[in-house]
């Protein structure tokens, strides 16, 4: 019986049974870290484990590419609006003091 080394948990894929999720294994993977490298990274996990979502990004490279890009494409819409809000913050702090340092 083949052991499941993944699962799906609302739309993100982790390690089965920990914490760790598969994008950290498979970045590591993709800059050349060593399974034992990567497994040391993330001391709750087994070597059979790094060596079971590598095999399973290998397996599925296509879909978690595209998973892969699309959270990153998240990510940076996510950080381009926090942008947007510290400079819109900034700029009315700046109004605000220019206020007060006019009043007589």
């Amino acid at each position: 019986m083949a052991a499941e080394y993944i699962e799906d948990r609302e739309n993100n894929y982790f390690i089965c049974g920990s914490r760790v999720s598969l994008d950290s294994v498979v970045y590591g993977f993709l800059n050349g870290e060593s399974p034992e490298a990567i497994r040391d990274n993330f001391a709750t996990l087994s070597l059979e484990q790094v060596y079971g979502a590598i095999a399973y990004y290998l397996a599925h490279q296509v879909d978690i590419d595209r998973y892969l890009e699309t959270k990153q494409e998240d990510f940076e819409k996510a950080r381009h609006s926090q942008i947007h809000v510290s400079n819109g913050l900034r700029a009315r702090l700046l109004s605000a003091r220019e206020n007060l340092t006019r009043r007589p």
